[in-house]
C-alpha cells in the first residue's frame, strides 16, 4: 500500500499538531484526517474508513473503543506520547490491533521541564514576576531555597528519569532511586544509589515523578507517602497526574506538612486541559 492509500485518523487534534505534522506529512504524503475531539466511545465510529487512529493522552481507548475500532476497521493504534495507561493492550492483541508509541519522548525536554518547574518553586520565580510587574521590588518573602547539598529522589528512572537524576546531580544534589525494574549498571556508574520507595519519601528533600501510570502506580503518592515526608520537601509531577492522590495532596499542602507541589499534570486533566479558559 502506498503511504497516499493510508488512511489516518488523528484525534484531538491542537492547532500546533495539524501544523507540525502537516509539515512532516510532506515526506511521506499520508493521507491524514485531523479531529478537534477526542477519541471515545461516543465517537469512535469516526474511525470508519481509516487503517490508523493516532491519539494522545487523553484519549479513551478502552475495550469498547478498540471492539468499535476493528469493526470499523482500523489496524493501528499510534501514540503521540510514551505512556500507555489509556490504551487496553489486551484488548487490543484479542481484536489484533497494533498498539505504537514513542518510547523516546523527547526525555531532555520533559526532563528540563521538571527541573524548570522545580526551580520555579524554590525560587519563588512566578511571586517574584508577578511583583516586579506591577512594580513592587520588595524582597520580603521571596528567599528561596539551595538545591545544592540536598537530596533528590527519583521514582522511575526510564530515559526521562535517567536526564532528571543527571540534571539534579549537575546541580550538586544527592541522586537516591526507585525503580520495580532498577538499572544498576548505568547507577553505579552514576555513583547514583537504589534504595526502597519508602525510605526515599523519608529521606528526599526533592520527589520528582517519572514513572509510568499502571494499577500498581495510581495514587503512589497518597496520605500515607506524603505523611513520610519531610515538611519542607517539594514533589514534582511531569509524569501522569492519577500518580498522585489530589484530595491527599491539597490537604498536606493546606496542613503545611510538605514543601510545596509543582504539577505539570492534574487527576481530572482531561476536560481542562490543552483549552483556553481564559
Amino acid at each position: 500500500m502506498e503511504n497516499k492509500e493510508l488512511k489516518i485518523a488523528f484525534y484531538d487534534a491542537c492547532s500546533y499538531d495539524k501544523e507540525s505534522f502537516s509539515e512532516e506529512n510532506k515526506n511521506f504524503l499520508f493521507n491524514i484526517d485531523f479531529f478537534d475531539f477526542h477519541l471515545t466511545e461516543k465517537t469512535a465510529l469516526t474511525a470508519s474508513g481509516y487503517d490508523i487512529v493516532c491519539t494522545f493522552v487523553n484519549d479513551t481507548i478502552n475495550r469498547t473503543v478498540i471492539s468499535i475500532l476493528k469493526k470499523c476497521g482500523v489496524k493501528m493504534i499510534a501514540l503521540r506520547c510514551a505512556g500507555f495507561n489509556n490504551v487496553d493492550l489486551e484488548a487490543a492483541k484479542e481484536f489484533g490491533i497494533k498498539v505504537a508509541r514513542v518510547p523516546a519522548y523527547s526525555p531532555h525536554s520533559v526532563a528540563e521541564h521538571a527541573l524548570s518547574l522545580l526551580l520555579s518553586l524554590t525560587r519563588k520565580i512566578p511571586q517574584a514576576y508577578l511583583r516586579t510587574r506591577s512594580g513592587n521590588f520588595t524582597l520580603n518573602g521571596l528567599t528561596g531555597r539551595d538545591l545544592c547539598g540536598l537530596t533528590a529522589g527519583i521514582i522511575g528512572t526510564g530515559k526521562i528519569g535517567k536526564v532528571m537524576a543527571e540534571c539534579l546531580s549537575g546541580i550538586g544534589m544527592k541522586i537516591v532511586m526507585y525503580d520495580a525494574y532498577p538499572d544498576n549498571d548505568w547507577a553505579e556508574k552514576k555513583g547514583f544509589t537504589y534504595i526502597p520507595l519508602i525510605e526515599l519519601f523519608q529521606k528526599s528533600d526533592v520527589i520528582s515523578l517519572h514513572c509510568p501510570l499502571t494499577n500498581d502506580t495510581k495514587h503512589l503518592v497518597n496520605e500515607k507517602s506524603l505523611s513520610m515526608m519531610k515538611n519542607d520537601a517539594v514533589i514534582i509531577n511531569t509524569g501522569r497526574g492519577a500518580l498522585i492522590d489530589t484530595h491527599a495532596l491539597v490537604k498536606a499542602l493546606k496542613k503545611r506538612t510538605i514543601g510545596g507541589a509543582a504539577l505539570d499534570v492534574y487527576e481530572e486533566e482531561s476536560r481542562y486541559f490543552f483549552a483556553d479558559w481564559s
